[in-house]
């Protein structure tokens, strides 16, 4: 009964990983397929809600009023522009509202074709696809007479382009003895520093609250992979903060928690809007979303504490934005630079990230040794089987010494056939005397499978896989293997559909972990034995709608074990 059990437990172990890695890894859509990716621009005529009694503070702007939708280019052109130029990044700032709403990076492509469209990560407000960060006022109660600068506001710029070693510095006067100034300045990579001052020559003392908003417009196209946070997150009061666009969408929902510094934005895959007030700002961190015309709008925003500025004095608040890609060394250093905290974590390292972080390391570290992002994959997972080699040396002897008493047992079972009590008491005395553990084989496999989510955690949210070819046909590790079988790996002009698109890197890993299961010991039941056989024929149709990166990964993992397996099978007379 024990031996049964412990075989049960290997199987239903199998099948929750089977069902886990099909629920939790659906295939990636169709690269053909046109994203659905539309963000909201925050609404040229709205303005700040106005509290009702004096012990309330206003909210960041954001109303429902619909805005004018319009092309991209046509976006671009109906207002004066301040242009962006680094290294790393091109685009431009709106002086309409003074918005940052338009920014292209400069090392990132939209497929791995050299010749197609640089990613935009932000786009123009007023059209279909907007994503833009503002900074601002809101007044404080009482104080709804008081022009501020919106939407319309046209600012007055110092320069006419931003660039790493020249600031733009915005102006506006409000003309009732309010000067307004915003000094926009960027880094050699994708952080943005703003500096927003209020100049008070009215006469009488004012009260302003500073906010920084992100919008976007639409709902987003995600990956679609649960394991994989996309959409709002942040660092609120010290804890991350991970929101989903479902939850968010539920009755115009909004979440809003009061903090002191941290940091709010929005995230996909491999890029990031996030914005990040002094870390001792006490301030209002909100996500919100709301229907304008049945499309949808979603705001990652902050409000800081209030400024009251008596008449002659002046006032300030100074925060960041970071728009870019999700490269984990720039993120950690933005974090000690500039003391956001947990800013690294915008990087969905999921659960073990005590082991995820550490393994991207020393994987990077590997690359930039080797050059080539498929060979540092072989290179560490034959790292990382070295150093689980005495656990994994010790499930293989149990295996190997379970399957060389296989005859044994299949003549006990024969000669107590009728008597199961016999049978297994029989069994557990051949365990005794040969020195078997039949559970020595289940738990360091228990003991790996930490390590094995970490590793695929790595493969898969690393952007340094995205785009970067191996060998052969193999352009892009983080897209699935585009040959198929079922058109004889392109010789058959016809494509296949979605289910039977099986690669060649898919095959290879099947049928090692075929080989790598009849080095096992075989199951005494015939029907578990036939459940047990048909695994590699699933995992090889499921993994085939996985990263290229993920399945060479697993097919090699397959390969050394089988070779340390079989050379114990070797040395135990097996």
């Amino acid at each position: 009964m024990k031996e049964q059990r412990n075989l049960w437990i290997a199987i239903a172990v199998s099948v929750v990983i089977l069902v886990g890695f099909q629920f939790l890894f659906p295939h990636k859509p169709d690269p053909q397929v046109r994203e659905a990716q539309v963000r909201e621009q925050l609404d040229t005529n709205s303005t700040a809600p106005k509290p009702s009694s004096s012990t309330q503070t206003p909210s960041a702007p954001g109303g429902k009023t619909a805005a004018p939708v319009a092309n991209r280019d046509d976006a671009l052109a109906s207002s004066p522009r301040i242009e962006i130029n680094t290294p790393r990044v091109q685009g431009s700032i709106r002086l309409v509202g003074g918005l940052i709403d338009d920014i292209q990076l400069q090392g990132y492509r939209e497929t791995e074709d050299p010749n197609s469209p640089l990613i935009h990560v932000l786009n123009p407000a007023g059209s279909d696809d907007a994503y833009f960060g503002e900074f601002g006022w809101v007044a404080a109660d009482g104080a709804g007479d008081i022009a501020l600068p919106g939407n319309d506001t046209r600012w007055q710029a110092d320069s006419d382009t931003l660039t790493p070693e020249k600031p733009v510095t915005l102006s506006w006067d409000n003309g009732q003895g309010l000067t307004f100034t915003r000094t926009i300045s960027i880094d050699e990579n994708y952080m943005f520093s703003v500096k927003q001052s209020v100049k008070n020559d009215s006469g009488k003392e004012v009260s302003l609250y500073p906010y920084g908003l992100i919008s976007r417009r639409g709902l987003p196209h995600t990956s679609g992979y649960y394991i994989l946070h996309e959409g709002p997150v942040g660092v609120i009061d010290g804890s991350l903060k991970e929101i989903s666009y479902k939850d968010l969408m539920e009755d115009d929902g909004a979440v809003s928690k009061k903090s002191t510094g941290g940091w709010v934005g929005i995230t996909d895959k491999y890029w990031l809007v996030a914005l990040a007030p002094a870390n001792d700002e006490s301030l209002t961190a909100r996500f919100s979303h709301h229907t304008v015309n049945n499309t949808d709008k979603f705001q990652a925003d902050y409000l800081g504490a209030a400024r009251t500025i008596a008449s002659g004095a002046s006032a300030t608040s100074e925060s960041h934005m970071f728009a870019g890609a999700k490269e984990y060394n720039l993120l950690d250093a933005y974090a000690d630079k500039y003391d956001i905290k947990l800013l690294d974590r915008a990087i969905d390292f999921g659960w073990f990230w005590f082991l995820t972080i550490p393994f991207f390391q020393i994987l990077q570290w590997i690359n930039h040794v080797i050059g080539n992002f498929g060979l540092s994959i072989l290179a560490f997972t034959v790292l990382v089987k070295a150093v689980m080699f005495p656990l994994a040396n010790k499930s293989y002897k149990s295996m190997s010494g379970m399957k060389k008493l296989q005859p044994q047992m299949t003549k006990i079972r024969e000669q107590f056939a009728d008597d199961r009590q016999r049978q297994q008491q029989e069994i557990m005395g051949l365990y005794k005397r040969e020195k078997i553990n039949p559970a020595s084989g289940c738990l360091p496999i228990v003991v790996q499978i930490p390590v094995f989510f970490a590793l695929y955690k790595v493969l898969f949210v690393n952007i340094e896989m995205r785009h970067a070819p191996f060998f052969g046909w193999i352009q892009d590790l983080s897209a699935p293997d585009p040959t198929t079988l079922f058109n004889l790996f392109g010789l058959i002009s016809w494509t296949p559909p979605h289910m039977l698109m099986i690669g060649v890197w898919p095959l290879i890993m099947g049928i090692t972990m075929f080989l790598q299961q009849k080095l096992n010991p075989a199951p005494a039941d015939p029907t578990q034995a036939k459940i047990m056989m048909f695994l590699p024929l699933i995992f090889t149709f499921m993994l085939a709608k996985f990263p290229a990166g993920l399945v060479i990964y697993w097919a090699w993992n397959n390969t050394l074990s089988i070779l340390q397996q079989r050379y114990i099978m070797y040395r135990m007379g097996v």
